[in-house]
């Protein structure tokens, strides 16, 4: 009855228009009133606890870097990279596309933001070289959902606070899925951009390649920085985004020299909205995340899963199924929120690794950005295109069953990510 409660009251006050933090706050009355009493003393306090956590200064940090990045051409320059070497060959640009994805995931750690960066700069190019807009589109979507995924992530910063799991032991176990991501794409693409009859871009001489690589050292050496410096205990998640975002002003502004000291209020107050909402979003959600807790929700849906538990890897696979179809309704940060406090007491029953379900939690809520009707990418890309909705989901089907192959490897094969998390924390 409880569980009851809590869904219904969600989805009536979704219904309604409600923001997902009011909604979430919603649940939390509707809980207190089922048990009896409403303290809104409890309420309170728990928001504020919910918002004071240090490893959570990583996200406006995080945000900071992403924005930097794109206003002091490091993005560019990434773009720019990958064409200089990849950009002749046959179908070149989604090449470009899934490395340039790759590495400013490991950046920005922003689905929506790298997407549209990748989808304004190579789009254009995309479309006079002959190539078939709609799948192109769709190869950036699912490239730009690599960002929740590989470190830094804030995804995974959410979830490792929400569910008390190492944030640095959840970046170092993301590393090998995020990269199975970006190999999925490619394959993919070049099984479907084959036949087509695109331009091809020039090969660059040998000389200029090298000049392109040389100006684009200081952006390609940031996620190396970021991964390496927590890998050997320089700083912590929270201070490697400190870093990232410091490196990314420094560089912009007098290396690059393109970040200007008046884009830096705009930058600065847009990174701070956007922090609020998701820093009020958490803490809404671990209000409701201890209700459900106290309301004995976990142990319930416990029950429901009782005859799987022995059995890990069809626990998880059942589990991974429930997130891609609440995926497809509800957007990332939802879906991270609420299903945490439900799920995490059944992964620790059935003594599945925390932070394998994590790493795995995580990319299936990635993927879901990219699963209509909700999908921010999907939007993102659609207005950066100017392509309807219905037509980039055409060209999207081939990457988005390979990004789901994946993350069925993930679940049947689980040393896949335990072993590399193993090695990389030592």
């Amino acid at each position: 009855m409880t569980a009851a409660v809590f869904i219904v009251s969600l989805l009536a006050a979704m219904a309604l228009g409600m923001p997902i933090a009011f909604a979430l706050l919603v649940c939390a009355v509707s809980l207190m009133l089922f048990q009896g009493s409403v303290d809104t003393t409890i309420l309170s306090q728990k928001i504020i606890e919910g918002a004071d956590s240090f490893p959570l200064l990583a996200i406006p940090f995080f945000m900071l870097a992403g924005e930097l990045m794109n206003a002091g051409g490091i993005s560019k320059r990434i773009v720019n990279f990958a064409l200089s070497w990849v950009g002749h060959i046959r179908g070149g640009l989604g090449i470009v596309a899934i490395v340039a994805a790759v590495i400013m995931a490991a950046i920005s750690g922003s689905a929506a933001a790298d997407a549209a960066a990748l989808a304004t700069m190579l789009i254009p190019m995309m479309r006079q070289a002959g190539y078939d807009i709609p799948r192109a589109a769709g190869l950036i979507s699912a490239g730009g959902v690599i960002a929740p995924v590989l470190p830094p992530s804030i995804g995974m910063i959410v979830f490792g606070v929400v569910a008390n799991v190492s944030i640095g032991k959840l970046f170092m176990a993301a590393i090998v899925p995020g990269l199975m991501m970006g190999i999925s794409l490619l394959v993919a693409w070049l099984i479907v951009a084959r036949r087509d009859q695109v331009k091809v871009f020039p090969r660059m001489p040998m000389g200029q390649r090298l000049r392109v690589a040389l100006d684009s050292v200081w952006a390609l050496v940031m996620p190396a920085g970021i991964v390496g410096g927590m890998k050997f205990g320089v700083f912590t998640p929270t201070e490697a985004a400190v870093a990232a975002a410091v490196y990314a002003f420094v560089v912009g502004a007098f290396v690059y020299r393109e970040l200007k000291l008046s884009a830096i209020y705009p930058i600065l107050v847009s990174s701070a909205k956007t922090t609020a909402v998701v820093v009020f979003l958490i803490a809404t959600a671990l209000v409701s995340g201890w209700l459900i807790t106290a309301s004995d929700i976990p142990s319930q849906m416990s029950a429901l899963l009782q005859p799987f538990i022995g059995s890990p890897i069809i626990l998880m696979a059942m589990m991974m199924v429930l997130v891609v179809i609440v995926g497809t309704a509800l957007d990332f940060a939802p879906t991270l929120l609420i299903l945490t406090p439900v799920l995490m007491p059944i992964v620790r029953e059935a003594g599945i690794n925390p932070v394998y379900f994590g790493v795995l939690f995580i990319m299936n809520n990635a993927i879901g950005l990219i699963t209509p009707p909700v999908g921010i990418v999907l939007n993102v890309v659609c207005g950066a295109a100017k392509l309807r909705m219905s037509e980039l989901m055409k060209g999207l089907w081939p990457f988005l069953w390979a990004e789901l192959f994946v993350l069925f490897l993930l679940v049947a094969f689980p040393p896949i990510v335990l072993v590399p998390l193993k090695w990389l924390s030592h």
